[in-house]
């Protein structure tokens, strides 16, 4: 399916990738993703690449609706001792760095990262795009608006899939400016979006497989999945896979998700189904 350069190391993708979610922070909205102590880290990374996650993604702020940022220098602290004591124990593990900071991207790569996942598509931080291509390292550019203490209140499209997917054509072409070769894109499911247009891109997620790029879906125990359900993010796990299936049947390349094992689950699933 693609290729990714991670610092030297070639991530070859013969069917999607699932990606681990890693939290060292206190307030992500599913408790379970929170991970604030280095043993409580490793042991975390352990399961998740003993479960089959092909990246690990360690992020130091909430991107929930409603959070505020937290400063740089705070986010540094939350990650850069977790990335290093994930890459002595686990040398093999491919890590990426979840923020939107330059300056935090650039020590997380020197630290192992060799993934940056930037939920702003570098909007939120000017220097990013030119960071991530001098660090020639892949970038996952994200579909937002704003930041995620006003997104929601940005909700507003006439044609959602056709206007991020002119979105995606811009910055694509402004991440190749910046020198980045591997690009992964991500609609952002629930950044600036509602319940209803989270649906609905779903729907039509095979849209963005013309621009070339790995798809990279975020659902995993969302608002979209639990309050759907009528129920809270502990209880979304069943409607978090169900998501994960239908992105997978409309092209996704990767699933961020909280439970690596149903998601590697669902991948084998419906590869089986394809071939059949």
């Amino acid at each position: 399916m693609f290729t990714l350069n991670c610092g030297g190391r070639l991530l070859n993708a013969d069917r999607p990738l699932v990606m681990g979610i890693i939290n060292t922070t206190p307030d992500s909205f599913y408790e379970g993703s929170r991970q604030r102590a280095i043993d409580a880290v490793l042991r975390k990374a352990e399961q998740m690449m003993n479960e089959g996650a092909a990246i690990l993604d360690l992020g130091g702020q909430s991107s929930r609706p409603g959070a505020e940022a937290v400063k740089e220098d705070e986010e540094l602290q939350r990650v850069i001792t977790p990335i290093a004591a994930i890459r002595q124990r686990i040398p093999e593990a491919v890590i990426s760095i979840d923020t939107y900071y330059a300056r935090v991207a650039e020590f997380a790569v020197s630290a192992g990262a060799t993934i940056i996942n930037d939920i702003s598509g570098g909007t939120l931080d000017e220097i990013m795009l030119a960071t991530a291509g001098r660090l020639a390292v892949p970038y996952v550019c994200t579909h937002i608006k704003g930041q995620p203490k006003n997104m929601q209140q940005q909700a507003v499209y006439e044609d959602i899939t056709r206007e991020i997917l002119e979105y995606f054509i811009e910055r694509i072409e402004t991440c190749r400016r910046n020198g980045i070769k591997d690009i992964i894109i991500d609609p952002g499911f629930g950044f600036a979006k509602t319940i209803a247009q989270n649906f609905k891109l779903l729907k039509n997620l095979a849209a963005f497989n013309i621009t070339g790029k790995p798809v990279l879906v975020g659902l995993s125990r969302k608002k979209t999945v639990y309050q759907t359900l009528q129920v809270g993010p502990e209880d979304a796990l069943n409607g978090s896979t169900v998501m994960h299936t239908i992105a997978l049947q409309n092209g996704a390349s990767i699933l961020r998700v909280h439970d690596v094992k149903e998601a590697v689950q669902a991948i084998t699933l419906t590869e089986a189904y394809r071939q059949a």
